[in-house]
């Protein structure tokens, strides 16, 4: 055989191998990406890394109609891109999750100082220093308050950092508002009520 008729039939060889290989769905690989979407989902990537896991999903929904559509190549190219895109959105959500639990941490201990200074207020304007009909709607406030702080520390136990961090910080708010409106009730020492 000459050396062009070698080349051209090891050129045709491998055409049909390459060829052979884009002939078949790439379902080994969808199946990595849908995997790979899975373990980003237990992660937490659909709340801490979202632009990442959808980008993912949609890459993996480009593959499926890749398929749909036989070209195999295109749906290759998708699913490895969905799998890359779900494993950093897996990475991209741990990180991100470890920051979101120390930032509801110090909002729920921010809420806590807040609720225990509203109690030591409150304390001080129920010992008779301000009008019952004063302190009644800041009762209720502290009351709410220690609803709201509870509620964060269980959304907070429960790994829902972005509820535990909406509860408290509102909590923390309505009490440093109470506190204020017991401040402005109660009179200063030395001061008598009419």
């Amino acid at each position: 055989m000459s050396s062009v008729r070698r080349a051209l039939h090891t050129l045709t060889v491998a055409a049909a191998l390459v060829g052979a290989a884009c002939g078949d769905p790439p379902d080994k690989e969808i199946q990595q990406a849908q995997t790979a979407i899975d373990v980003a989902r237990a992660s937490g990537a659909d709340v801490y890394a979202k632009d990442e896991f959808d980008a993912a999903l949609q890459a993996l929904t480009r593959a499926s109609d890749a398929v749909t559509g036989r070209d195999y190549r295109l749906a290759l190219n998708h699913a490895l891109d969905a799998r890359e895109r779900a494993q950093a959105a897996a990475k991209e959500a741990v990180d991100r999750k470890v920051t979101a639990k120390a930032d509801a941490d110090r909002t729920i201990a921010d809420a806590t100082t807040a609720l225990n200074e509203a109690r030591a207020k409150l304390h001080v304007a129920g010992n008779g220093r301000a009008r019952p009909q004063t302190i009644a709607p800041a009762r209720r406030s502290v009351a709410d308050g220690e609803t709201a702080v509870q509620e964060a520390r269980t959304a907070f136990d429960r790994g829902d950092y972005a509820a535990a961090m909406t509860l408290a910080t509102e909590a923390a708010g309505r009490l440093r508002a109470a506190a204020l409106d017991l401040d402005a009730a109660v009179p200063p020492p030395g001061r008598r009520r009419r």
